[in-house]
C-alpha cells in the first residue's frame, strides 16, 4: 500500500502532502490509474486530521494529478498529465471550478481600474514616474514617505514623522523585517495564542519561536503577557490589536494601556499590527501609550488594494534604523516604486478616502449578510462590521465542518492556520471580501449555514 513520505516544512501540512503525490506521480511509484488510499485510512496511518488529506486530495485533483469519482475512491490520473506546481489562485471562485474560496483575506472588490488609469495619466503629465525604473534606496522615497504620514495622521489619527517611516514591500515584508532585525534564531516572539498565519510563516522561516499568549474577549490577557515575559525571555511582542485575525476580538483602550504597562516593565518591543484599523472604532492605538517601544505596521493590503504591496512601519525615534535598513538589501534590495507612487498620487488627490469609503460600505453589506445567516453563529467583532468572520467551535468540529464544506464546494481556512498554542480560540474564519461578487458570498453562506446545521453536507449524498 502507498505510503508517502511527508517533507518537514513550515508549509500547511496538505501542500506537503500534495507535493508528495506529485512526487511519487512523476518518480513513477504512483501509476497511472493507480487507487490512492481512502482519506479516512492514510489520515490514520499519518496521524493527521481527515479534513487535512481532504484538502490535499481536492488540491491534487484541482492540479490535475487525480481524478476522483464518487463512491469509488481517487486515482492517478498519470504524469503526463499537466501538473502546475502552484497554490490554488486565492481569489472567490477563481481557484477550482465549482468551489467558492474563502481563505484569502482580502478588501471587498469595488472598481479601482478607472482610480488606477487615473493615478497614472496624473503621474504622466507630471513626470513623476522616472523612480518606478530605479532602485529606491534606503527606506523609501521621500514624497511617498510624506504622503503616508499624512495618510496615517488624517486616517489613523497616530501622528508620525516621515522621517520615521519605512516603506515595505507589503504586510508581510514588514512582519519579517521587524522579526529578522530585532530578533536572532532561536529567540521567542510573543503573540495572540491565536495568530495571524503569514506571522507564523515568518517566524518558521527565520527560526524563530512564537509563545502563544491567552486571551479573553478583548485579545491578549496582561497577566498572562507578564507572565509569559517573565517565563520565556523574550523581548518581543507581536500583536493584532483591532479586529484580530482571526477572531475579530478588537482590545478597549484600558487594555492597550495595560499591554503598554507590561510591555515596558518587561522591557519589551512591540510589532503593532493594525491592519484592519480601518474597519474598527478607530481606538487609540498601543504605539500612543508606549511610543518609544513600538513599531507600528500599516498597510494597504486589506484596507484598499493588496495588489499594490505597500506597507508602512513606523519606527520609535531612538530605534537603531540600521538592522531595519540592512533587513531591505537582504530580503529585496529596496522598496518598488511604482505601487507607491500610485499610493501617493491618490493621496494628494483625496482619492483615497473616495476608494477607502466605497470598500467600507461593501464591507458593511457583506457583515450584514453574514450576520442575517448565520446569526448567533459569528462571534461579535470589536467593530460594527469587519472583512472575516470568526465560527467559534472545538477543534475536531472545525476540522469535520471544512472537510464537509469543502465536499459541499466552499473552502475556508483550515483550523490549524493560525494556532500557537493549547489555549488556542478554535474555530473557522470566513474571508469576506473574497468572493467577486454579492450573490457569490450569498450561496457560500447558505452552503455553511447547512452544513453546521446538519443538512447541507454533499458527503452524505447517497446515503439510505
Amino acid at each position: 500500500m502507498w505510503h508517502p513520505e511527508i517533507e518537514a516544512g513550515p508549509a500547511p501540512f496538505y501542500e506537503r502532502l500534495v507535493h508528495a503525490i506529485a512526487s511519487d506521480v512523476r518518480c513513477g511509484a504512483l501509476a497511472a490509474g493507480a487507487r490512492l488510499p481512502p482519506q479516512r485510512d492514510l489520515a490514520f496511518r499519518l496521524g493527521v486530521s481527515v479534513g487535512s488529506v481532504t484538502r490535499a486530495y481536492a488540491e491534487a485533483e484541482r492540479r490535475g494529478l487525480l481524478v476522483a469519482h464518487v463512491g469509488r475512491g481517487s486515482f492517478v490520473r498519470g504524469a503526463s498529465s499537466p501538473i502546475p506546481d502552484v497554490p490554488a489562485l486565492e481569489r472567490g471562485a477563481g481557484g477550482r471550478a465549482g468551489i467558492i474560496d474563502l481563505r484569502c483575506n482580502t478588501p471587498p472588490p469595488v472598481p479601482l481600474i478607472h482610480e488606477l488609469d487615473l493615478a497614472l495619466s496624473q503621474l504622466t503629465k507630471r513626470g513623476a514616474l522616472d523612480p518606478a525604473l530605479h532602485y529606491i534606496q534606503g527606506p523609501g522615497l521621500a514624497p511617498v514617505r510624506h504622503a503616508a504620514a499624512r495618510w496615517i495622521a488624517d486616517s489613523y489619527g497616530l501622528d508620525v514623522a516621515a522621517e520615521n517611516l519605512i516603506q515595505c514591500n507589503g504586510g508581510q515584508h514588514g512582519i519579517a523585517l521587524a522579526f529578522s532585525s530585532f530578533c536572532g534564531p532561536g529567540d521567542t516572539v510573543l503573540c495572540e495564542s491565536t495568530t495571524f498565519y503569514g506571522a507564523r510563516m515568518a517566524a518558521e522561516h527565520l527560526g524563530l519561536r512564537l509563545h502563544g499568549v491567552a486571551m479573553d474577549e478583548e485579545g491578549i490577557r496582561p497577566d498572562a503577557l507578564d507572565r509569559a515575559a517573565a517565563e520565556t525571555g523574550s523581548r518581543m511582542l507581536f500583536t493584532l490589536p483591532t479586529l484580530h485575525n482571526p477572531t475579530t476580538r478588537t482590545m478597549s483602550a484600558q487594555r492597550r494601556q495595560d499591554i503598554a504597562r507590561v510591555a515596558r516593565a518587561r522591557d519589551l518591543l512591540i510589532l503593532e499590527d493594525d491592519a484592519y484599523y480601518a474597519y474598527s472604532l478607530r481606538p487609540p492605538q498601543i504605539a500612543s501609550f508606549a511610543p518609544e517601544r513600538t513599531l507600528y505596521l500599516v498597510s494597504l493590503s486589506k484596507g484598499i488594494c493588496p495588489g499594490l504591496r505597500l506597507a508602512f512601519l513606523a519606527l520609535p525615534p531612538e530605534l537603531p534604523r540600521e538592522r531595519l535598513i540592512r533587513g531591505i538589501r537582504a530580503f529585496g534590495y529596496c522598496p518598488p516604486a511604482l505601487g507607491a507612487l500610485i499610493f501617493m498620487q491618490w493621496v494628494e488627490d483625496g482619492r483615497i478616502d473616495v476608494m477607502a469609503s466605497a470598500i467600507q460600505h461593501e464591507a458593511s453589506a457583506r457583515w450584514i449578510m453574514t450576520q442575517t445567516e448565520l446569526g448567533a453563529l459569528v462571534a461579535r467583532p470589536g467593530a460594527a462590521h469587519s472583512p472575516h468572520a470568526f465560527l467559534p467551535m472545538p477543534a475536531i468540529e472545525a476540522e469535520r465542518v471544512t472537510a464537509r464544506l469543502l465536499r459541499a464546494g466552499v473552502e475556508v481556512t483550515p483550523p490549524e492556520a493560525s494556532a500557537v498554542s493549547r489555549e488556542a480560540d478554535t474555530g473557522l474564519r470566513l474571508c469576506l471580501g473574497a468572493p467577486g461578487s454579492r450573490a457569490e458570498l450569498a450561496a457560500a453562506l447558505q452552503i455553511i449555514s447547512g452544513v453546521i446545521a446538519g443538512h447541507g453536507g454533499a458527503d452524505r449524498d447517497g446515503i439510505i
